[in-house]
């Protein structure tokens, strides 16, 4: 695993350690669960558009094999 070092000011350090402290985490478990979700968002949304237009379009699909 590979380690990240990140420069915050001193308010969003502030607000980092407040929400982290109302999810019971640690800021730096929090910014880590958040990257990994913005990372993962991108490929989640081209699955679901992949898969809404295979299932709307599946009869034409089925025609045209």
């Amino acid at each position: 695993m590979t380690s990240l070092t990140i420069t915050l000011p001193d308010d969003r350090m502030l607000k980092l350690q407040e929400v982290a402290s109302r999810l019971r985490v640690t800021p730096e478990e929090l910014a880590r669960l958040s990257i990994e979700k913005l990372l993962a968002s991108p490929e989640e949304t081209f699955q679901q558009a992949v898969d809404y237009v295979l299932k709307k379009n599946a009869e034409l699909y089925r025609r045209l094999a």
